[in-house]
């Protein structure tokens, strides 16, 4: 595990949820490849999100421009789990088969009281809006692909980019 963050241990009471990845996506996950970065967030901790990002997409040679995409990518999928779900989240980068995966999982929606906010289920990327000015319709523009699945713990976006010498993304569901 790679992190610069003191709460990914899970040995602050107040970091993000453990266990808030859903079933789906993780299903899509290549369980033998391990993550080279797992990095737990909040909102005070989004820029040594997006540095750590940064740093491992250029050691795998993703391109500047390419970088620069994916650090967008995920900053607006983890400002996304900050303000509309628990507050912070987790996320994990893989390489595998000459994709570079980004998975940005949150703890679910906010506590309200006596509130049950039901969150959609399945892949509700198609579902959310698409206009200009929205985090997720700038991520559809950069990434190669994107999953987002959603539950009642939580939601887990999944960001794809192919590295230089790669193909095209694989078809799958991540």
């Amino acid at each position: 595990m790679t992190t610069n963050d003191p709460a990914a241990d899970g040995a602050h009471g107040s970091g993000p949820a453990e266990g808030a990845v859903i079933a789906d996506a993780e299903a899509g996950w290549p369980g033998s490849v391990p993550p080279l970065l797992d990095q737990a967030f909040d909102a005070g901790t989004l820029y040594a999100l997006r540095a750590s990002v940064q740093a491992h997409a250029t050691a795998l040679g993703l391109p500047e421009a390419r970088t620069d995409d994916l650090v967008i990518a995920v900053h607006e999928l983890a400002a996304n789990a900050v303000r509309h779900g628990a507050g912070g989240g987790r996320v994990r980068v893989s390489e595998h088969a000459g994709e570079l995966r980004c998975q940005v999982e949150d703890g679910g929606p906010p506590a309200r009281d006596g509130d049950a906010m039901p969150a959609p289920a399945g892949n509700s990327a198609d579902s959310w809006p698409f206009s200009p000015g929205h985090g997720l319709w700038l991520v559809r523009l950069v990434a190669d692909e994107i999953s987002v699945f959603s539950g009642p713990d939580g939601t887990c976006a999944t960001v794809v980019f192919a590295l230089p010498g790669a193909g095209a993304p694989s078809a799958g569901a991540y």
